[in-house]
Order: C-alpha cells, then sequence, then structure tokens
C-alpha cells in the first residue's frame, strides 16, 4: 500500500515551523493514542504513521531528504509507520499518558533521564552503483559491522541476564536532584547519577561475553533495496540497521550514501543519458546504419545522408526514471564528424579530386544551426 504523504499524516503544509510540526504531532498523537482508542486497529495504525512522520519531519536533513525524493529518500518502505512498532514509538517518545519523554513533550513533569529509552549511533556507508543499476534500480547485499544485543544476556550487560538491581543512590530515576536556596526562592537542579550513569539500574555481576556492555560487534549481510533513479550523494535511510545502545535501547539508523560509478561510454545528466558518437565524414555524408550502448543494452540507430557534424539525435525514454515516479528521461546522441590524421596517397588523390566539387564547399547562406541553438530545442 503506498504511503500517505507526511505533511497530509499531520495537518500541516510543506513551510510549516519546527513548532507547528511538534504541535501537530502531539495533536494527532493524542487523538489516536491506542489508550484512547482501544481494540481499534485503524487508529493505532495512524498513531503509527504520525510517529513516523514526525521522526521525518522533526529532523532538518530527513525533512530535506524528504521534501526532494520523497518516501524514497528517506528509506522507501511501505504500511502504516514504515519500520517503526509501538515499542519503538513508545520507547523513543515516551508513551503520551505516563512515560516520561512524552511528559515532558507535552509540558508535563517529565520523568527521570533514565527512564527514558536510549537510541543508538548511527552508521554510515557509500555504496558505489552503476548507471545501469541507479537507471533500472537494483537490490545490493552489504556486508556491515555492528553492534547487537548480547545472546548471553539478552542485552542488560548482566550475568546470565538477571542480576540486575536498582540504583541505590538515585532509587532508579538515573538522576540526583538538589534544591538550593536563593534569594529568589528554592532552586531545582537535577545531575546524571554518578552511580549509574543514569540508567537506574546496576548490575550485581557483569556478563562474561559482552562484558557488562549488552551488547556485541558482529558482521552482518544486509539487503538493501535501491529505487530506480537515485542520485550521486544521496541518502537512504534503514531504520533499526545501526548500533544498539549499551545495554538496551533502540538501535540507530543504516545510512547509505549513493556514489555513481563512471560508466565508460554514456554519461548522466539529470535524467537523461549522453553518448558522443564519432563517425567519418564517409558515414556521415552517404548514410549509415549503426548501433550505440544505451542504459538497456545496445540499439540500432539510422544515420540519414548529408547529416551535420554537431547534430543532436534523441532516443524518448532512454534516460533514467525520476524517483518520484514522475516521467523518463531520454538519451541524447551527440554526433562528431572524425577527421582521418593520416592518409595515402591514393586517398589524397581522390580528395584533392572532390574537393572543387560545389558539393563539398559549406554554403554560409545554408549553414546549420550553433551547437547552443540545437542544444535550445531540446530543453
Amino acid at each position: 500500500m503506498a504511503k500517505r504523504d507526511y505533511y497530509e499524516i499531520l495537518g500541516v503544509s510543506r513551510d510549516a515551523s519546527q513548532d507547528d510540526i511538534k504541535k501537530a504531532y502531539r495533536k494527532t498523537a493524542i487523538k489516536f493514542h491506542p489508550d484512547k482508542n482501544p481494540d481499534n486497529p485503524e487508529a493505532e495504525d495512524k498513531f503509527k504513521e504520525a510517529a513516523e512522520a514526525y521522526e521525518i519531519l522533526r529532523d532538518p536533513d530527513k525533512k530535506a531528504r524528504y521534501d526532494r525524493f520523497g518516501h524514497q529518500g528517506v528509506g522507501g518502505g511501505g504500511g502504516a509507520g514504515g519500520g517503526m512498532n509501538m515499542d519503538d514509538i513508545f520507547s523513543q517518545f515516551g508513551d503520551i499518558f505516563g512515560g516520561s519523554a512524552f511528559e515532558s513533550f507535552f509540558g508535563g513533569a517529565g520523568g527521570g533521564r533514565g527512564q527514558r529509552m536510549r537510541k543508538g549511533s548511527n552508521l554510515r556507508i557509500k555504496l558505489k552503483l552503476t548507471l545501469q543499476e541507479v537507471a533500472q534500480g537494483v537490490e545490493k547485499k552489504i556486508k556491515v559491522k555492528r553492534y547487537i544485543p548480547c545472546d548471553v544476556c539478552g542485552g542488560n550487560g548482566a550475568k546470565d541476564g538477571v542480576a540486575v538491581s536498582t540504583c541505590p543512590t538515585c532509587s532508579g530515576s538515573g538522576q540526583i536532584r538538589k534544591v538550593v536556596n536563593t534569594m529568589l526562592g528554592q532552586m531545582v537542579s537535577a545531575n546524571t547519577c554518578p552511580t549509574c550513569g543514569g540508567e537506574g539500574k546496576t548490575i550485581d555481576e557483569r556478563c562474561n561475553k559482552c562484558h557488562g556492555e549488552g551488547r556485541i560487534l558482529e558482521e552482518e549481510i544486509i539487503p538493501v533495496k535501491i529505487p530506480e533513479g537515485v542520485g550521486e550523494g544521496m541518502q537512504l535511510s534503514m531504520s533499526g540497521k545501526g548500533n544498539v545502545p549499551k545495554r538496551g535501547g533502540i538501535p540507530g539508523d543504516l545510512l547509505i550514501v549513493i556514489e555513481e560509478a563512471e560508466d565508460e561510454f554514456l554519461k548522466r545528466d539529470g535524467s537523461n543519458v549522453i553518448y558522443d558518437l564519432h563517425l567519418s565524414f564517409v558515414d556521415v555524408a552517404l548514410g549509415t546504419n549503426v548501433e550505440v550502448p544505451t542504459i538497456d543494452g545496445s540499439v540500432k540507430i539510422k544515420i540519414e545522408p548529408g547529416t551535420q557534424s554537431g547534430k543532436i539525435l534523441r532516443l524518448k525514454g532512454k534516460g533514467i526514471k525520476e524517483i518520484n515516479g514522475y516521467g523518463q528521461g531520454d538519451q541524447l546522441i551527440h554526433l562528431n564528424v572524425w577527421t582521418p590524421t593520416s592518409l595515402s596517397d591514393r586517398e589524397k588523390t581522390v580528395l584533392n579530386e572532390l574537393k572543387d566539387s560545389p558539393n563539398f564547399k559549406p554554403n554560409p547562406r545554408k549553414s546549420d544551426k550553433s551547437f547552443f541553438e540545437r542544444m535550445k530545442e531540446f530543453f
């Protein structure tokens, strides 16, 4: 099922400010929160949609990629909520009616930082694609080293995964609050608990495999589906395929930066493909049929007798599809007449006999259009 527009989901315009986006998300999240809509799958889908839309639009980089490339620019995918599940949403933003992140977001009494689910770091890789792969789309299998939850302790860092205690210093809040009396009244400050580092828990005995980190570094093969029409420098995002944080939390994302490998014959110009065709003046004078490469394989084209050097031929629809699905470019063939650099005595004799012929003399009154005039006809 095709995804809905993120701005439409939150009910804001494309030039909405971050404050407007935040307010719109709050309103939508409250309206469709599962606690207010029990046993309502449709409301749950809309709740997930809103969370995904806010996750993209609140981030300036992701928002810019979405504005330019649409859903494909921020990881593609389909279905309500994309790669986010309910645990992701509640962990990342908190529960509206109790989670600390949401309480803080809505202006309520925020809970301790240790109560909030942390998110791991993102991974960024470069992926080089051929022009054919860019034009046709491709599925790649990439090798990534990333932190995943420890399979022995289950990710909490404790031996056997059970020896975890509430921090005695902060009583599980993850923060130490101090009250200072000043001339203006009491000032309350909150700092990260030095004992548990803000986690609210302590480990009695560390896991032997991960040494208390709750994660291990492993190499993983990840299939990546690249859509048609991606471009140099474009960044795709795979949610949840980055590193997990220490001792539990949400994995970061895998960011894939596209690089285009130079093609031997073809050059890309936006959605168009350019090919320089070199022919002898005999071929262009008499006319000929030649094969030219395209992104879909070789095709045969006809060169009419008397075709002038610099002429541009167009192969309609032989370019690259737009990533947003609207339209496809063409292949433009730039015709160049090749002049031989060495001639035999016989060839020189023949050309000397022909050079005085009226047909071998250019006629200024019938001269071909300039290169720039010809280009204007195409753009």
